[in-house]
């Protein structure tokens, strides 16, 4: 059984940077296909960008530009970096696979205010 954790999340001033983590214990998880998901309060889960097989990417429009995935193939880890954000980045980020198939974790808080 796959377990995911996420890190990194913070209180950021608006047009700050973050770096979330994710890392994942248990066999069934590939860096290589890897989404990062956010949920906003009273909004539903979305899309933050997805990676696919290939290495293409999807991206949510709201990021395209700011956001991008760090991918560190010894550590088995993802990240995401995240620039110039905006209050209404503020959400919980998860990573799973792309898509989704997975166990959710926790989940980390990011919230962006001034």
């Amino acid at each position: 059984q796959v377990q995911l954790v996420e890190s990194g999340g913070d209180l950021v001033q608006p047009g700050g940077s973050l770096r979330l983590s994710c890392a994942a214990s248990g066999s069934g998880f590939s860096i290589n296909d890897v989404g990062w998901y956010r949920q906003a309060p009273g909004k539903s889960r979305e899309l933050v960008l997805g990676i696919r097989s290939r290495g293409a990417t999807d991206y949510n429009p709201a990021v395209r530009g700011r956001f991008t995935t760090i991918r560190d193939n010894a550590k088995q880890t993802v990240y995401l970096q995240m620039n110039s954000l905006k209050p209404e980045d503020t959400a919980v980020y998860y990573c799973n696979s792309f898509p989704p198939r997975l166990n959710w974790g926790q989940g980390t808080q990011v919230t962006v205010s001034s």
